[in-house]
């Protein structure tokens, strides 16, 4: 289960839709129980509509911010422009942690669609996003 605000989903959107036409993405922080406490913005360096590629400065100062406060990279998210959110055979070939969060955004309709999932050797299983 993942558990944030209404203020973290709409700082990933406003992410997401200022990236537009590409996809947009960035790291989750927060406690090792899945409660976020910050969305961390990256540019999509892959610069691209169909894939996405955190920006290794924003990763490692961001892996660096965690250490020092005590909290820990939860995961990522990124938007698929025109298709739901529903993670591509690229992000599964391409999830690096079995631990993190998987949040996908839809920006195929007008209201966002926000989903979240646990990727592991291959295997997608969704999971719970609840407001704090």
């Amino acid at each position: 289960m993942l558990t944030l605000t209404t203020a973290h989903r709409d700082a990933m959107v406003a992410t997401c839709i200022r990236a537009l036409p590409n996809e947009g993405c960035g790291l989750l922080l927060g406690s090792s129980d899945g409660v976020v406490s910050e969305v961390v913005a990256s540019v999509n360096v892959a610069d691209s509509a169909k894939v996405y590629e955190i920006d290794s400065r924003v990763l490692l100062s961001t892996y660096r911010r965690a250490d020092d406060e005590g909290t820990s990279v939860l995961g990522v998210f990124h938007s698929h422009t025109h298709s739901e959110a529903l993670p591509s055979p690229t992000d599964i070939r391409q999830a690096p942690d079995p631990q993190w969060h998987y949040v996908l955004i839809s920006l195929r309709e007008a209201q966002a669609e926000v989903r979240s999932f646990r990727i592991a050797d291959g295997a997608v299983v969704e999971e719970a996003v609840v407001g704090s």
